[in-house]
């Protein structure tokens, strides 16, 4: 297989941060010249830039990043791509019609995928329309409407063990506050990936994932490099 990234790479100067969580700063501590070695202090939340969730961030008693299993981090993914419908409406909620229609072209999505959407905020990154808040500093991003979710959560598209992916802040549109979709996805041992990059460069099946980063002790998730792992073609076997 060869590897992709999906990940953005973190840069106060790009990186943008959900209201609310803590900035996102590097400070050097250690140079060549003064202390013979280059070393950085890193300050971020959990969920900084590219990264995942684990089922705890939004349910108590849900399993947390350490008490997830190594399987629950390297899935079958399919994407699904909306960009047009959400260029229109950058409130747009993903239906069942939108998941459906993918379907009539590849296929039943596998049991237990990481569904990944793709919005095309990814082309927004390091600018204010990422956020894209309102005057009332409400967020407007699509994301999955809950019936969509609740539709491959209850017909084992999702199972027990995969998730939801996106290029956007979450899963949820920007604008709901109550954050259905994420309490409905975050249990079991499913997971969110968040904030990915370059999805043009993942084909819309066949492909896998493969989510580092830390695991930190009871932790809701970690910033995170997210690889795409695809087929080698055979002229390239």
């Amino acid at each position: 297989m060869r590897l992709i990234s999906l990940s953005h790479v973190n840069d106060p100067a790009t990186t943008a941060v959900y209201p609310g969580d803590p900035p996102f700063e590097l400070e050097t501590v250690a140079t060549i010249d003064k202390d013979g070695f280059y070393l950085r202090h890193i300050r971020q939340g959990e969920h900084t830039g590219t990264h995942w969730g684990a089922p705890g961030h939004f349910n108590a008693g849900e399993p947390l990043a350490d008490e997830l299993d190594l399987e629950d981090l390297h899935l079958g993914v399919v994407k699904i791509d909306v960009r047009q419908q959400c260029a229109h409406d950058p409130d747009y909620a993903v239906t069942i019609a939108d998941l459906e229609r993918w379907e009539q072209a590849h296929g039943r999505i596998p049991g237990e995928s990481m569904v990944v959407i793709w919005t095309g905020w990814d082309a927004r990154w390091g600018t204010a329309a990422f956020a894209n808040a309102g005057a009332d500093g409400t967020l407007h991003h699509p994301g999955f409407g809950i019936e969509a979710a609740r539709w491959l959560v209850d017909t084992g598209r999702i199972g027990r063990r995969g998730g939801t992916g996106t290029d956007a802040f979450s899963p949820d549109v920007g604008a709901d506050a109550t954050y259905a979709v994420s309490r409905l996805i975050y249990r079991r041992h499913r997971i969110s990936l968040e904030v990915l990059a370059n999805l043009e460069a993942l084909p819309p099946t066949g492909a896998r994932i493969l989510c580092g980063g830390q695991i930190n002790r009871a932790g809701s998730g970690s910033p995170a490099l997210i690889y795409g792992l695809l087929p080698r073609a055979p002229a390239e076997a």
